[in-house]
């Protein structure tokens, strides 16, 4: 019979993070649970949806009883969020009720069987490393946004994983553009280069929990899993059955035709070329002459954008089209003052890297306008 007792702030963190993976409409009643679990003077919340699994850990200073529950997530949450700041929350179980008190309020709670919630299994790694927190968010921000969503290929809906001696790599494509990020992992030494598919929902939920600072994060990747485990989570995701596209045949190599410019001033001519772009198509031309990038748009309903700025070109004429939402997804995780363009004709896919850190690379195809 499971009882604890804790502050407030204390829940609500890891009782948010561990609820964003309940899925809100499952075919399983126990599903839209969250499992709490009392051991000793340590609580852990577990959430899954049988592709990603959960769980949070908060420290106990008050006595309480060890026991498994399952309690509606969702309610739950709603409970927790409603109190006062510095409430102190109990909880302690009734036969199969829960009953969640603080100050003068209560509020029971129907609960399912420990035993009726599934674990997600947990295969041993095969590759086990751990890297700072902050570098694994930086590699999952430079590329998530490329990743395909509900493609019928569904090796794309996700992200590609790699190591390779002492670097990381992760890669993402929906087919018409790529992102790729490296980074070096002090100590990780991988004799034989690794490739896994990690599916878009925990690409998502993993940067969800993943903190800015060089925190350790403890990763396994096993046959059909992966897992990542903090201090205060541990998280396991299934991985994507399948075979990633040989990325390096898309990057282009043969680009003659280097564009520089200024990154937030790009970003800004892009985003008002984009207002008269096409909206189904977004489609905008880009024309480059010497020292100047002229990029225009414009739709069904006749109307045109025309946006003109300096460039550092010291090549031939070209005009080439683009999706103009691939370019400022570019634009908007290049962290750099300015950002470089290798380009060889109107056929050709485009090569994006910023100027001063070439860890990542962006390929962008090009349009038909």
């Amino acid at each position: 019979m499971i009882q604890f007792s804790l502050a407030r702030e204390q829940l609500l963190k890891p009782l948010q993070l561990v609820s964003g993976v309940v899925e809100k409409r499952q075919t399983l009643a126990v599903l839209s649970n969250v499992l709490l679990e009392v051991e000793g003077s340590q609580l852990s919340l577990t959430g899954t949806d049988l592709e990603v699994e959960l769980i949070g850990r908060v420290a106990l200073s008050e006595p309480a009883t060890d026991g498994l529950i399952t309690v509606p997530a969702k309610k739950f949450l709603d409970i927790v969020r409603s109190l006062p700041d510095d409430a102190i929350i109990r909880v302690h179980q009734q036969d199969d009720k829960v009953l969640v008190t603080s100050g003068r309020s209560k509020f029971t709670l129907s609960c399912l069987s420990a035993g009726e919630f599934p674990s997600v299994e947990h295969d041993s790694g095969s590759d086990n490393f751990e890297m700072p927190q902050k570098v694994l968010a930086q590699l999952i921000g430079a590329t998530a946004f490329a990743m395909a969503q509900q493609d019928v290929r569904y090796y794309l809906n996700g992200m590609s994983l790699e190591l390779n001696q002492s670097m990381v790599r992760t890669v993402s494509t929906d087919g018409h553009r790529l992102a790729m990020s490296s980074r070096h992992v002090e100590g990780l030494n991988v004799a034989e280069r690794k490739q896994v598919i990690v599916p878009r929902k925990g690409i998502l939920e993993l940067n969800r929990l993943l903190s800015d600072d060089q925190q350790m994060v403890q990763l396994y990747i096993g046959a059909t899993h992966l897992r990542a485990t903090t201090a205060d989570f541990s998280f396991t995701t299934k991985l994507v059955d399948g075979k990633f596209p040989d990325y390096d045949r898309v990057i282009p190599r043969g680009g003659d035709k280097e564009m520089v410019g200024d990154r937030q001033v790009l970003k800004s001519i892009f985003s008002r070329a984009a207002i008269l772009s096409n909206e189904k198509y977004r489609g905008v031309r880009m024309t480059l002459s010497q020292g100047n990038l002229v990029v225009k748009a414009n739709n069904p309903e006749q109307e045109e954008a025309e946006v003109a700025v300096e460039v550092d070109y010291d090549g031939p004429d070209l005009e080439v089209g683009f999706n103009v939402s691939y370019l400022l997804d570019v634009m908007n995780v290049i962290h750099g003052d300015q950002v470089r363009f290798i380009l060889a004709d109107a056929n050709s896919s485009a090569l994006l890297t910023d100027f001063d850190d070439d860890a990542s690379a962006y390929v962008v195809m090009p349009m038909r306008l």
